[in-house]
């Protein structure tokens, strides 16, 4: 019989389930059974019941948010709600790219406070409560984009500021690339959820990033409408340029 481990660390306990949920999402993958959405179907859902079951057992009076499961309004009255996206960037885990990862964020009084972003396929998890200095930025600024449909806001701004364009997946892989010092700037905006950064923006805050919303706004979670289109991470010394160049378009 295995003997229940409660965690009562929040970031330990967000740490060993985005790891743990990555590497389920891994082992799906390796199977060889499936392929492109299908198997970024079950990826999603398997490595969802990993992270719903974990949660019910290890926080049953904290509230949820997954991607992949059904939403209730019930969160809303609790101070704590965890936030998750059990495999984000589908399309590049079921295409077996790297640049995926998976979202453990813990919501404390509508803030991102705790977060775990894993990134399976770089072998690496990143969390709030290990941090490290910040690798120096280059003389030619690095912004990271989606592969597919870059912001217009994103590639204005690099024109303007000679930024180089790193087209990337992943909304946490692109968080995660400043903080690995493969890049600067993550400027988005054309629709996310809360689960797409929640545990990004928990991580960026701990290791020192600027945090907003485009126009300058803070990031806000566990509210009833979880869209949040949004956001702007960076370093804190480019965060006022970059906010002017927005409001200036």
């Amino acid at each position: 019989m295995v003997t229940k481990v409660r965690i009562e660390d929040d970031a330990e306990l967000a740490a060993r389930l985005a790891t743990t949920a990555g590497q389920i999402a891994v082992a799906v993958r390796e199977s060889g059974l499936l392929d492109g959405k299908e198997l970024g179907s079950a990826g999603d859902k398997v490595a969802n019941a990993f992270l719903m079951k974990a949660l019910a057992e290890q926080r049953p009076e904290d509230g949820v948010l997954s991607e992949e499961s059904r939403d209730t309004l019930k969160r809303l009255d609790k101070e704590r709600v965890w936030i998750v996206d059990p495999v984000d960037g589908t399309r590049e885990y079921g295409e077996r790219r790297s640049d995926w990862g998976v979202h453990v964020g813990l919501s404390i009084g509508g803030r991102a406070a705790i977060g775990a972003v894993a990134l399976p396929g770089l072998n690496v998890t990143m969390r709030s409560d290990r941090t490290e200095p910040l690798p120096p930025a280059p003389e030619r600024l690095r912004m990271v984009v989606s592969r597919t449909r870059p912001a217009k806001e994103a590639v204005h701004v690099a024109e303007a500021l000679n930024a180089e364009l790193v087209p990337m997946g992943s909304a946490g892989a692109k968080a995660m690339a400043i903080l690995r010092g493969e890049a600067d700037i993550y400027l988005h905006s054309g629709g996310q959820y809360e689960w797409d950064n929640c545990a990004p923006a928990a991580v960026c805050e701990a290791f020192g990033l600027h945090c907003s919303r485009i126009d300058g706004a803070p990031l806000q979670y566990n509210r009833a409408d979880v869209g949040l289109p949004d956001l702007l991470f960076c370093r804190k010394e480019h965060a006022t340029r970059v906010l002017n160049l927005v409001a200036a378009m």
